[in-house]
């Protein structure tokens, strides 16, 4: 399967260097009837394929059409449909893989054949980011990006109308709503507020347009468990039904599909993409319905899998995976292959929440056994690593740092490009360990992520005055910034300060804001992720092909060598990571190691939330509703320890203020989550504060 994918690689490179594309021969010797010329037209500058569709029908149904243009015609309202409604939304991928184009079988003489430029780019532009590959290759990434704007420019050329192909050549398509500020809204929630509603409604557009009676929404089932992430602002942050029985439906569906009997894929791949289907389909309903046994069920199945299957103890005596390639029913053992690596985690994702929530004894021991092996593999100067670095792979049986390959940085465990060689995941592994620190209360699970800025802080303090070779100590300190997101979950959970320096440095906006108080470049991190989602719906919805690149559209123009050589650099990227962050003041990921503080029991359309304070023993948001009335709304709170504690709201100015009883609450907490009612009056800034009584 890979050798024959390298070769597709290969071949749709070469086939996509022949970056010019002839005209077709003019039209005028085909006699067409001018209302059928009118309608293809119309049919070309038409922004929606449906629209594009119903007009050829119609020529379709015109008298005196010449045989020849009847059989263009036929073979263009098959694209077209397909194009529509096709169950695979990347039909097109192996043969624009392979040659570098799609084949209508339209005569380049048809009046048709200029309706082709369209699709033959759209097809070319998504086949390219799909396949994060081609990137390895600028020149080619060039050629094939060429060719797919030369297509993009003729069909603007014959159809000057057609707002889609103008908006692949960064000519952006005007937003449809218009969200205004409100008087008295502070500049946080007014952004906050339009990238929640206009990421809803392109969420919810997948969900009228996309989803199909299997559950898929067309991009594979593999792909198609990556969308949950963006849904996550407002499925997780805040109470969203819609989105919610989406999800349901897709997860159980996926679940019991054939090749996920095992209760993990049977199709054998590397952990980071074998992991995502039962991942990412568990994982959500863990949020979700946490009290569904069967969710919990599946996670404990994972943990079978790994006790009884994946791993193993190493010629050292420690517990590790025996294969960067695995499935529900086997383990690849060829020696390149036998390594753990630190994207595993991602393996046992709804396990180790279970764990988290449950703190069940078994799960204890085995990831406890686990974590051994990377707190020991850190010590060590195994192969020239440095001690006190955490590697990114651990070769089976051996239990040596690395792979097969000479470095120990790079395992060459996988064929496509370097991976997971080091720093790879890095956090994945470190975030797993401050969990089994969490669960356990034994710090040695935190010395590998002391040890490593211990190390990063040396490095600062004497940087060399020379590039630092591959493999050593100064090397691995330049690259270790990435653990700031770590300590960020360590911060808030503790308390503890010592490291806030660190955790500054490159910080996300929330983050900054949380240790800083400053505001700015949250406020503007808001403002950019508004700007990204408000034209261009297009982009989002109907355009993608590919369901994990759903949200990718603005990269075909912020990196050279892509649709244009030049980056547009006034361009941004949609985040949904602000708005989660800020809605539910998780610091870090949501995947691994969750400490999501709440939860909004309220509809997440015209609010904006932003949490300022939480730990085990206080709670503190701001809250903005832009309703015209009362919010009659809740809140579930996930970190706070039992006992007894009261709700205060102040409105305005800060002053405690009266509006309702439940203004002032006391309630108790005695579980996880723990669920509190009020009432937020309409378009005024309210500050919730809970503390213990």
């Amino acid at each position: 399967m890979e050798k024959t994918l390298f070769i597709l690689l290969l071949m749709f490179l070469m086939a996509a260097s022949g970056v010019a594309l002839a005209e077709p021969v003019d039209a005028s010797p085909t006699i067409l009837p001018e209302a059928a010329r009118a309608l293809i037209q119309q049919a070309g500058n038409a922004d929606d394929d449906k629209v594009r569709l119903a007009l050829l029908k119609e020529v379709q149904e015109l008298p005196d059409l010449a045989p020849d243009f009847q059989s263009d015609l036929a073979s263009m309202i098959d694209q077209v449909d397909q194009w529509i409604n096709c169950d695979k939304l990347m039909y097109f991928y192996h043969r624009v893989w392979q040659d570098g184009d799609w084949d209508f079988g339209i005569s380049e003489d048809s009046p048709l054949y200029p309706l082709t430029y369209l699709y033959r780019g759209r097809m070319l532009a998504w086949t390219a980011v799909e396949y994060s590959g081609i990137f390895f290759y600028p020149e080619r990434c060039r050629q094939v990006f060429e060719k797919a704007r030369r297509n993009f420019e003729l069909a603007k050329r014959h159809f000057p109308g057609n707002r889609i192909a103008g908006m692949y050549l960064g000519e952006p398509i005007p937003p449809r709503k218009h969200y205004y500020p409100v008087p008295g809204a502070p500049k946080w929630a007014v952004y906050q507020r339009e990238g929640i509603e206009r990421l809803l409604d392109i969420v919810e557009w997948w969900i009228d347009n996309r989803q199909q009676e299997d559950g898929e929404f067309g991009g594979r089932w593999g792909d198609d468990c990556e969308m949950w992430g963006w849904w996550a602002p407002m499925m997780i942050g805040f109470e969203c039904p819609k989105l919610a029985r989406a999800q349901a439906f897709f997860s159980k569906s996926l679940m019991s599909q054939p090749h996920m009997e095992p209760g993990y894929t049977n199709i054998i791949s590397d952990v980071e993409h074998s992991a995502e289907p039962s991942a990412y389909a568990i994982l959500p309903m863990m949020y979700l319905d946490p009290e569904d046994p069967q969710w919990g069920a599946m996670a404990l199945r994972l943990a079978d899998l790994m006790e009884n299957l994946w791993t193993g103890r190493n010629e050292r005596g420690f517990l590790q995976f025996k294969s960067t390639f695995i499935s529900g029913s086997e383990v690849d053992a060829s020696p390149q292959r036998a390594c753990d690596t630190n994207m595993h985690p991602r393996v046992m994702i709804p396990a180790l929440l279970y764990w988290q929530r449950t703190g069940d004894e078994r799960l204890t021991k085995l990831f406890s056994d686990w974590m051994d092996t990377w707190v020991d593999a850190t010590a060590r100067s195994d192969r020239g690593k440095p001690a006190g670095i955490l590697p990114s792979a651990l070769h089976w049986p051996d239990g040596h740092v690395g792979g097969v390959g000479e470095n120990w940085w790079y395992p060459e465990n996988y064929p496509y490009g370097k991976f997971y060689s080091w720093p790879g995941s890095l956090g994945v592994m470190s975030t797993t360990l401050l969990l089994t620190w969490h669960m356990t209360g034994d710090d040695k699970y935190l010395e590998p992520i002391f040890s490593m800025i211990r190390i990063h802080d040396e490095y600062l303090a004497s940087p060399p005055k020379e590039e630092p070779k591959p493999g050593t100590k100064a090397w691995c300190a330049a690259q270790l910034g990435g653990i700031g997101g770590v300590l960020a979950k360590y911060r808030f959970l503790t308390g503890d300060t010592t490291y806030d320096e660190i955790i500054g440095k490159g910080a996300a906006p929330y983050v900054h804001f949380r240790l800083t108080g400053d505001r700015e470049p949250m406020v503007e991190a808001l403002r950019n992720n508004a700007e990204a989602l408000r034209g261009n719906f297009e982009a989002y919805t109907s355009e993608p092909r590919y369901t994990d690149r759903m949200m990718k559209f603005n990269r075909f123009f912020m990196f050279p060598n892509m649709m244009f050589r030049r980056p547009i650099t006034t361009l941004y990227y949609p985040d949904g990571g602000i708005l989660y962050r800020m809605i539910s003041g998780e610091p870090g990921s949501l995947t691994y190691f969750p400490t999501n503080a709440v939860r909004w029991l309220t509809n997440p359309r015209k609010i904006a939330a932003l949490v300022t304070k939480s730990d085990k023993q206080h709670f503190e948001a701001e809250v903005f509703t832009f309703d015209d009335k009362p919010r009659d709304m809740g809140a579930e709170f996930y970190l706070l320890e039992p006992g007894n504690y009261e709700l205060m709201i102040a409105v305005g100015d800060g002053t405690w203020d009266a509006y309702e009883p439940m203004m002032h609450q006391k309630f108790t907490v005695d579980s996880p989550r723990t669920r509190v009612s009020f009432v937020l009056p309409p378009r005024r800034l309210s500050t919730l504060k809970v503390y213990p009584k």
